[in-house]
């Protein structure tokens, strides 16, 4: 023991700090408190890669002037697609599975909130045998081969 010299320091060596870590706030904040020149910057475009599709429906809202709302299916449509599915004797649900749609959407026609789509229209009247369009509304559906 005679020999330890007590003037030696014997350093061991620190890992070097990955670079994600050095990018966290704390690093950050430490490298601020410390004095040491800390660089910023955004990179272009960063957060903006949402894309918002347009729709039909929304470009048609665009080309309205003064009123902005879609056209809602009317009172005696929905009153006409109600008596007929009553007169089959079906529930809403049984409509919406026999024309492969979603029960709210029959919902929504019946209550008159339905924005009208002339596919779902016609698979209704098709469903129901009543014309819900044109001028002769509410009259039975021609079966198909005769005019």
């Amino acid at each position: 023991m005679a020999d330890s010299d007590w003037d030696t320091v014997t350093i061991l060596r620190k890992k070097p700090e990955k670079a994600s870590t050095l990018k966290t706030e704390q690093a950050v904040n430490k490298a601020r408190r410390a004095g040491a020149a800390v660089e910023t910057s955004t990179k272009f475009g960063a957060a903006s890669n949402r894309r918002n599709p347009t729709t039909l429906n929304t470009a048609r809202l665009d080309r309205e002037n003064e009123e902005l709302k879609h056209s809602k299916v009317t009172a005696d449509v929905s009153k006409l697609i109600m008596q007929g599915r009553q007169a089959k004797g079906w529930t809403q649900k049984d409509l919406a599975t026999n024309i492969n749609e979603k029960p709210q959407v029959i919902q929504e026609y019946e209550q008159g909130k339905g924005v009208p789509n002339q596919q779902i229209l016609g698979k209704i009247e098709r469903a129901i045998g009543i014309r819900l369009r044109g001028k002769d509304k509410g009259t039975p559906l021609a079966p198909r081969g005769s005019k």
